[in-house]
């Protein structure tokens, strides 16, 4: 009896997949900022969210957003749950539905990468793919509405889900607080749900109201997966203009090549949205001093090689 008593202790010492998600590194930039420092003394930090066990920043919201819902009653295990995504937060949920014990349906433009739509069937999910010439991700939202409404799932809806900003109000900013000791002056995000940018901006302007916040949009005629300047009428609900203090545009060509010279250069194997993030980055750098600048590496450069990118 004894022996079986130790066993089952010993295995509750050990974590879930899901306890997993969170406390990611943040790693200093070495070679970027200079080649012997940045000569104006700032220091250049990487959240590395793409450690996160289904590799990116959106396993935060995914289990966030399915553990909430079922707290309020919401949802039960054995329930269909359809989510419209570009790629990071359908991986995250079809992860978090396999954990939990859910069905997911997840819909995503047919022109983004062939690793993400591997890794959302590997985990289980449901994939449907719509042509990017019916209007992209703002079709997949509509279809993810129209499918809820004849009562085939519930949609979580990152777009306008208070528990997503919450995932990173919760763990993300806390977490760069602790990391920096509290000096961060600068926090940079791409923005897509703009989920990242809106929780950890809010935790950290309640620590010190001076830090700036700094969102990384797609220049005129970029299409960079996972920033995204959305229209008035699909303008995600979680979004809060005043959230944001400076926007940075980033260009197609820039942020690829930044994707390939972190690589190369600093070891970050990063996706391309992070790389724009490190654009931002930079350009702060350039017109500040003395300054901490963290930016999220949303996550991994391996779910982009099929697109050439790193050729």
């Amino acid at each position: 009896m004894k022996m079986v008593y130790d066993f089952i202790t010993m295995t509750n010492t050990y974590p879930t997949i899901e306890e997993t998600i969170g406390n990611t590194p943040l790693v200093r930039l070495q070679r970027l900022p200079g080649a012997f420092g940045d000569p104006k003394g700032n220091v250049i930090l990487a959240k590395l969210e793409g450690n996160n066990p289904a590799g990116s920043v959106k396993d935060r919201p995914a289990l966030s957003m399915i553990k909430h819902a079922e707290a309020r009653g919401q949802i039960k295990p054995g329930d269909t749950l359809i989510e419209a995504t570009s790629g990071n937060t359908g991986i995250a949920l079809a992860m978090a539905a396999a954990i939990r014990g859910y069905k997911m349906i997840l819909i995503m433009p047919d022109n983004l990468s062939l690793e993400r739509r591997a890794s959302m069937k590997a985990y289980g999910a449901e994939l449907i793919l719509t042509k990017a010439e019916q209007g992209g991700m703002e079709y997949a939202r509509d279809l993810a509405l129209s499918m809820q409404s004849e009562g085939k799932g519930l949609v979580l809806d990152q777009f306008a889900n208070p528990d997503n900003p919450l995932a990173h109000i919760e763990g993300t900013g806390p977490e760069i607080w602790q990391q920096t000791n509290g000096k961060i002056t600068h926090f940079v995000s791409a923005m897509g749900t703009t989920g990242t940018i809106m929780g950890t901006g809010s935790y950290l302007k309640s620590k010190n109201p001076s830090i700036e916040i700094v969102g990384a949009q797609p220049a005129p005629g970029a299409s960079i997966p996972g920033i995204r300047k959305w229209s008035e009428e699909y303008q995600p609900k979680i979004y809060n203009p005043k959230g944001v203090d400076t926007f940075e545009l980033i260009g197609q060509e820039e942020a690829e090549n930044m994707a390939r010279r972190v690589a190369a250069e600093e070891g970050i194997f990063g996706g391309i949205s992070s790389a724009g993030a490190l654009v931002a980055a930079l350009r702060v750098a350039q017109r500040t001093q003395n300054a901490t600048i963290v930016y999220i590496v949303c996550d991994r450069g391996d779910r982009y090689l099929s697109q050439g990118v790193f050729n």
